[in-house]
């Protein structure tokens, strides 16, 4: 029996040797000096206070950022932090120091290089996107925590949060005070510097504002990602499914390659003429504006009810096209197949978005029925030529939302008193009971003019 116990004693320490040599930690921060730091961009205050890392706000300079001299890969990472209720901030990661360019933040065009690269939100304001993660000086917003609002509530003001971000390969998560925050898939940064930042600030009055960094801790070796969760995933790779995301149920509508799953409204088989397929995209051909004149729409072989649908589409000059849902076909109408309609349309320069009621046919919105909220003129829709992120979602309940780009802009209950007012006054009120099939295909619509697609995905509820 004593030679048992020894064993036991024994084995318990070579496991916890092994678990400790499988997560060991390295400090970034040795509590005394800005050794293995450099200050980039901007020329916010960073000194240390009872050992604490501490950044401090200065009117009128850009974006400051304490960056790490080494660069990182794949990476946990943890941080302590502590951060005035009246500022923002940020703890970059595989970031990098590229040229400015006119589309930044930045105010001072006389920086001839920024910080650009990912973010983990740190925001203490009513918006409560802490954990978020933003594209600095890229693409902006890459997961808002509208995304997942749950994780609104997990950042402590006035108090010390723990940050956890974990770079595995194309996947990237953060974690505020244990609670999961964000999760996308992307590759357009493998590697790159960790920078704790300190926002600009105009107003004299937010002059002087601290935040406190403390525990800066990484490990790079024999990495464990966190037990998987259920959050909404963004994924940034065109027509790629990550493993997360099939474990979560999601899979592609269009497998990027083929027409598989796919064939014209009213038809057996695809078109053969309008829509094609390039280098990962699916797209109709320009034409004469018609609605249908040319391929005709495009709709799943399989009927939908419940789902999470994300697509990314691409307009060109005078686009007009749409994603239509609960489409039955059963109207056998000329011209496009009958459903609610997300509207991709150029708002600037076709004349579709002066028509209709309030702006009920511009970009997202509910075609003819309800118009998408406006956020702001670069967040509702990007440039022509550059690629858009929808979703809608229609829940068990009859519940509908359309998003774009990250931001919800249409929220609606089918089969309410108001749905069917809205109705009344459309240009849908002679069919009956429009909107209202248990289930339907979902449709591509083809509209004479020129529209690419890809990361077509789903998800049923």
């Amino acid at each position: 029996m004593k030679k048992v116990a020894i064993f036991s004693i024994f084995f318990l320490f070579f496991a916890a040797f092994l678990t400790a040599q499988s997560s060991k930690w390295t400090y970034l921060f040795n509590g005394k000096d800005l050794k293995g730091w450099k200050q980039l961009n901007g020329n916010a205050i960073y000194k240390i206070e009872n050992g604490e890392l501490v950044g401090v706000t200065v009117q009128n300079t850009p974006n400051s950022f304490l960056a790490t001299e080494k660069t990182f890969t794949d990476f946990i990472f943890e941080v302590d932090l502590k951060v005035s209720n009246q500022m923002n901030s940020g703890i970059q990661f595989r970031s990098e120091l590229k040229d400015n360019n006119d589309k930044c933040e930045v105010t001072d065009k006389k920086t001839p290089n920024r910080v650009h690269g990912y973010q983990m939100e740190i925001d203490p304001s009513t918006r409560a996107w802490s954990g978020g993660i933003f594209d600095e000086a890229r693409r902006g917003w890459l997961y808002s925590l509208e995304n997942n609002p749950a994780a609104k509530s997990a950042f402590k003001y006035n108090q010390w949060n723990r940050y956890r971000i974990e770079c595995i390969g194309n996947s990237i998560r953060t974690w505020v005070n244990g609670v999961a925050a964000a999760h996308i898939i992307d590759n357009a940064t493998p590697e790159g510097f960790i920078a704790l930042q300190v926002h600009q600030i105009n107003n004299p009055a937010d002059a002087g504002h601290e935040i406190r960094w403390k525990n800066i801790r990484i490990q790079t070796e024999n990495l464990k990602p966190s037990t998987a969760d259920n959050l909404f995933i963004i994924n940034l790779i065109p027509n790629n499914l990550s493993a997360a995301e099939m474990k979560n149920g999601v899979h592609l509508l269009w497998d990027g390659l083929t027409t598989t799953g796919w064939r014209g409204a009213y038809k057996n088989e695809f078109p053969d003429s309008a829509w094609y397929i390039k280098e990962g995209t699916l797209n109709v051909k320009g034409g004469h504006g018609a609605e249908s004149a040319n391929g005709g729409d495009i709709v799943t072989i399989k009927d939908f009810s419940a789902f999470d649908l994300q697509f990314e589409f691409k307009i060109t000059d005078t686009a007009n096209s749409g994603i239509k849902y609960f489409v039955t076909e059963k109207e056998n109408n000329a011209g496009s197949a009958i459903g609610l309609e997300y509207q991709i349309l150029d708002d600037e320069n076709h004349p579709d978005s002066k028509l209709g009621t309030t702006g009920n046919r511009t970009m997202a919105s509910l075609y003819d029925l309800i118009p998408a909220k406006k956020i702001s003129s670069d967040r509702n829709k990007l440039p022509i030529g550059q690629w858009n992120r929808g979703r809608i979602i229609v829940f068990p309940n009859g519940q509908v939302e359309h998003w774009i780009n990250g931001w919800k802009v249409v929220e609606y209950q089918r089969g309410t008193q108001m749905y069917y007012a809205l109705i009344a006054r459309s240009k849908y009120s002679k069919w009956l009971d429009f909107g209202m099939a248990t289930k339907g295909h979902i449709l591509l619509q083809e509209h004479g003019t020129a529209v690419a697609f890809r990361s077509i995905k789903i998800k049923e509820l």
